[in-house]
Protein backbone atom coordinates (compact mmCIF):
# COMPACT_ATOMS: atom_id res chain seq x y z
CA UNK A 1 0.00 0.00 0.00
CA UNK A 2 3.04 2.47 1.32
CA UNK A 3 5.89 3.12 -0.83
CA UNK A 4 9.16 1.57 -0.33
CA UNK A 5 11.14 4.10 2.42
CA UNK A 6 13.88 6.53 0.41
CA UNK A 7 16.06 8.89 2.80
CA UNK A 8 13.41 11.77 4.12
CA UNK A 9 13.24 14.42 5.82
CA UNK A 10 9.81 16.55 7.39
CA UNK A 11 9.21 19.72 8.79
CA UNK A 12 5.95 20.08 11.24
CA UNK A 13 4.96 22.72 13.74
CA UNK A 14 2.73 22.68 16.50
CA UNK A 15 -0.52 24.84 16.15
CA UNK A 16 -0.60 25.86 19.73
CA UNK A 17 2.40 28.04 20.70
CA UNK A 18 5.75 28.20 19.47
CA UNK A 19 7.72 24.86 17.86
CA UNK A 20 9.49 23.24 15.42
CA UNK A 21 10.28 19.53 14.39
CA UNK A 22 12.79 18.71 12.03
CA UNK A 23 12.95 14.53 11.52
CA UNK A 24 15.13 12.60 8.84
CA UNK A 25 14.16 9.04 8.33
CA UNK A 26 15.80 6.38 6.24
CA UNK A 27 16.39 2.99 5.28
CA UNK A 28 20.05 1.51 6.63
CA UNK A 29 22.10 -1.23 5.37
CA UNK A 30 21.27 -4.30 7.23
CA UNK A 31 24.72 -4.54 8.86
CA UNK A 32 24.31 -1.28 10.91
CA UNK A 33 21.51 -3.39 13.35
CA UNK A 34 18.57 -1.63 12.28
CA UNK A 35 16.27 -1.29 9.05
CA UNK A 36 14.98 2.36 9.55
CA UNK A 37 15.93 5.05 11.42
CA UNK A 38 14.42 8.01 12.33
CA UNK A 39 16.24 10.77 13.77
CA UNK A 40 14.89 14.49 14.93
CA UNK A 41 15.65 17.27 16.71
CA UNK A 42 12.60 19.50 18.05
CA UNK A 43 11.66 22.56 20.21
CA UNK A 44 8.49 23.58 21.85
CA UNK A 45 6.97 23.95 24.86
CA UNK A 46 4.60 22.37 26.98
CA UNK A 47 2.69 23.44 30.33
CA UNK A 48 4.19 26.55 30.03
CA UNK A 49 7.25 25.18 29.74
CA UNK A 50 10.13 25.09 26.94
CA UNK A 51 11.94 22.47 25.82
CA UNK A 52 14.48 21.33 23.61
CA UNK A 53 14.50 17.20 22.22
CA UNK A 54 16.43 15.26 20.10
CA UNK A 55 15.29 11.61 19.13
CA UNK A 56 17.01 8.50 17.46
CA UNK A 57 14.55 5.61 16.73
CA UNK A 58 15.43 2.36 15.27
CA UNK A 59 12.79 -0.41 13.35
CA UNK A 60 13.46 -3.43 11.74
CA UNK A 61 12.24 -4.14 8.08
CA UNK A 62 8.25 -4.39 9.59
CA UNK A 63 8.58 -1.24 10.96
CA UNK A 64 8.84 -3.02 14.63
CA UNK A 65 10.77 -0.62 17.35
CA UNK A 66 13.91 -1.67 18.18
CA UNK A 67 15.95 0.73 19.90
CA UNK A 68 14.68 4.03 20.65
CA UNK A 69 16.72 6.88 22.91
CA UNK A 70 15.10 10.51 23.40
CA UNK A 71 17.26 13.35 25.51
CA UNK A 72 16.85 16.93 25.99
CA UNK A 73 19.21 19.58 25.85
CA UNK A 74 19.57 19.75 29.56
CA UNK A 75 20.46 16.21 30.06
CA UNK A 76 16.88 14.04 30.56
CA UNK A 77 17.48 11.00 28.65
CA UNK A 78 15.58 7.41 28.10
CA UNK A 79 17.26 4.52 26.12
CA UNK A 80 15.51 1.64 25.55
CA UNK A 81 15.43 -1.39 23.74
CA UNK A 82 12.96 -4.20 22.25
CA UNK A 83 13.49 -7.30 20.51
CA UNK A 84 10.39 -6.31 18.09
CA UNK A 85 7.67 -8.73 19.99
CA UNK A 86 6.77 -6.69 22.58
CA UNK A 87 9.78 -7.15 25.43
CA UNK A 88 11.16 -4.39 26.54
CA UNK A 89 14.59 -3.65 28.55
CA UNK A 90 16.58 -0.68 29.76
CA UNK A 91 20.22 -0.49 27.58
CA UNK A 92 21.82 -1.72 30.44
CA UNK A 93 20.12 -5.01 29.96
CA UNK A 94 16.91 -4.84 32.49
CA UNK A 95 14.04 -6.66 31.52
CA UNK A 96 10.90 -4.31 31.77
CA UNK A 97 7.76 -6.74 32.05
CA UNK A 98 5.18 -3.64 32.72
CA UNK A 99 5.63 -2.85 29.08
CA UNK A 100 5.21 -6.25 27.43
CA UNK A 101 3.09 -6.33 24.63
CA UNK A 102 3.86 -3.06 23.55
CA UNK A 103 5.30 -3.47 20.04
CA UNK A 104 5.10 0.35 19.13
CA UNK A 105 6.18 3.48 21.02
CA UNK A 106 4.00 6.59 21.72
CA UNK A 107 6.56 10.17 21.93
CA UNK A 108 4.34 13.16 23.33
CA UNK A 109 5.49 16.14 20.99
CA UNK A 110 5.77 14.57 18.01
CA UNK A 111 3.30 13.10 15.07
CA UNK A 112 5.90 10.88 13.68
CA UNK A 113 5.15 7.88 15.95
CA UNK A 114 1.92 7.76 14.55
CA UNK A 115 3.61 6.18 11.45
CA UNK A 116 4.49 3.34 13.08
CA UNK A 117 1.48 1.51 13.51
CA UNK A 118 0.10 2.88 10.56
CA UNK A 119 2.91 1.66 8.61
CA UNK A 120 3.75 -1.75 10.33
CA UNK A 121 -0.11 -2.66 10.73
CA UNK A 122 -0.69 -1.86 6.83
CA UNK A 123 -4.54 -1.50 7.76
CA UNK A 124 -7.45 -1.24 5.21
CA UNK A 125 -10.89 -0.96 5.98
CA UNK A 126 -11.46 -4.71 5.70
CA UNK A 127 -8.83 -4.99 8.60
CA UNK A 128 -11.45 -2.82 11.22
CA UNK A 129 -9.86 -1.56 14.14
CA UNK A 130 -6.61 -2.26 15.94
CA UNK A 131 -6.49 -2.22 19.81
CA UNK A 132 -2.73 -1.34 20.76
CA UNK A 133 -0.74 -1.30 23.97
CA UNK A 134 1.79 1.61 23.66
CA UNK A 135 4.94 2.87 25.15
CA UNK A 136 4.25 6.59 25.91
CA UNK A 137 6.71 8.61 26.56
CA UNK A 138 5.51 12.26 27.88
CA UNK A 139 8.29 14.71 27.28
CA UNK A 140 7.56 16.67 31.02
CA UNK A 141 9.51 13.62 32.41
CA UNK A 142 10.11 10.94 30.46
CA UNK A 143 8.83 8.32 32.56
CA UNK A 144 7.06 5.55 30.29
CA UNK A 145 3.96 3.93 30.98
CA UNK A 146 1.47 1.89 28.85
CA UNK A 147 -1.35 3.86 26.88
CA UNK A 148 -4.96 2.04 25.26
CA UNK A 149 -4.78 3.10 21.52
CA UNK A 150 -7.04 2.33 18.87
CA UNK A 151 -6.29 3.21 15.17
CA UNK A 152 -8.83 2.44 12.01
CA UNK A 153 -7.95 3.26 8.31
CA UNK A 154 -11.18 5.28 7.27
CA UNK A 155 -9.46 5.32 3.71
CA UNK A 156 -6.81 2.85 2.74
CA UNK A 157 -3.28 4.29 2.74
CA UNK A 158 -4.35 7.90 2.74
CA UNK A 159 -6.34 8.91 6.16
CA UNK A 160 -6.61 7.02 9.30
CA UNK A 161 -8.32 7.09 12.83
CA UNK A 162 -6.29 7.56 15.62
CA UNK A 163 -8.49 7.14 18.99
CA UNK A 164 -7.46 6.91 23.05
CA UNK A 165 -8.88 4.23 24.37
CA UNK A 166 -10.59 5.93 26.90
CA UNK A 167 -12.46 7.54 24.46
CA UNK A 168 -10.85 11.09 25.71
CA UNK A 169 -9.55 11.71 22.40
CA UNK A 170 -10.25 11.24 18.41
CA UNK A 171 -8.06 12.37 15.70
CA UNK A 172 -8.16 11.28 11.51
CA UNK A 173 -5.25 12.04 10.44
CA UNK A 174 -4.12 12.13 6.52
CA UNK A 175 -0.68 10.37 5.54
CA UNK A 176 1.33 10.37 2.50
CA UNK A 177 2.68 7.85 0.36
CA UNK A 178 5.14 6.77 3.14
CA UNK A 179 2.63 7.23 5.88
CA UNK A 180 3.89 10.33 7.32
CA UNK A 181 1.37 12.52 8.51
CA UNK A 182 -0.02 15.47 6.73
CA UNK A 183 -1.83 17.30 9.03
CA UNK A 184 -2.73 16.28 12.65
CA UNK A 185 -6.07 18.23 13.07
CA UNK A 186 -5.52 20.03 16.46
CA UNK A 187 -2.12 19.64 17.36
CA UNK A 188 0.09 19.74 14.50
CA UNK A 189 1.10 21.28 10.47
CA UNK A 190 3.71 19.73 8.23
CA UNK A 191 5.69 22.67 6.86
CA UNK A 192 7.90 20.71 4.09
CA UNK A 193 8.59 17.26 3.72
CA UNK A 194 11.39 16.36 0.96
CA UNK A 195 12.80 12.63 -0.31
CA UNK A 196 15.84 12.04 -2.46
CA UNK A 197 13.92 11.96 -5.37
CA UNK A 198 11.63 14.32 -4.93
CA UNK A 199 10.63 17.81 -3.46
CA UNK A 200 7.62 19.39 -2.04
CA UNK A 201 6.87 22.42 -0.15
CA UNK A 202 2.94 22.50 0.91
Amino acid sequence: MFRALSSTTVRWRPLEGEGLEHLTIRPLDASVGAAIRAESVLIGERGGTAYGVRYRIDCDAGWRVTSFVIETTDGLRLHLLSDGGGHWRTAEGVALPRFDGCIDIDLAGTPFTNTLPIRRLDLTRASGTAKLRMLYVPFDSFEPTVDGQHYTSIEDGKLYRYAAEDRSFTSDLPVDEDGLVIDYPTLFQRLHWRRTDDFQDP
